[in-house]
């Protein structure tokens, strides 16, 4: 079933301009496919979807490539575009984010090497990055900030 459902969301997105989970979920749904917002958030991550914008400005989900320049140059616009700011406390990082943007921002994340990243968790517009210690938080943030000069 999960082969069929990953099959379908290439599709849809293909066919469509999804820019929601909740679009996504909805197309499934139509195409008689049952999930929740859990099963399509972990497919996005699968199947490496990021939120692109299309010729008319709009965001919506893409295939991303698994090429390391090619994926490091779409990790850079991403965050460019969704990242606002970063802080720490203790072993954890937050990622502030325009309100929409985080998904497509900590998918890609995800998805790049850092040490010491345990993992994360995305909301609207925050990115939780769980790191093994404090000192490794703290170079995570810097890298953030890095990235966003």
């Amino acid at each position: 079933m999960k082969k069929k459902r990953h099959s379908m969301i290439l599709q849809l997105i293909e066919d469509y301009t999804i820019g929601t989970q909740e679009e996504l979920l909805s197309k499934l749904k139509e195409n008689g496919f049952t999930a929740t917002q859990a099963t399509v958030s972990r497919d996005i991550k699968e199947l490496r979807l990021v939120k692109q914008m299309d010729k008319n400005g709009n965001y919506r989900y893409v295939e991303g490539k698994s090429e390391t320049d090619e994926y490091l140059s779409k990790f850079n616009t991403i965050f460019s575009h969704s990242v606002i700011s970063s802080d720490y406390a203790g072993n954890i990082v937050s990622i502030k984010c325009y309100d929409g943007m985080t998904q497509a921002a900590c998918a890609t994340f995800d998805n790049m090497s850092w040490e010491g990243l345990v993992g994360t968790i995305a909301g609207d517009d925050t990115i939780f990055a769980l790191c093994r210690t404090e000192a490794l938080a703290i170079e995570l943030k810097q890298s953030v900030d890095k990235l966003l000069q």
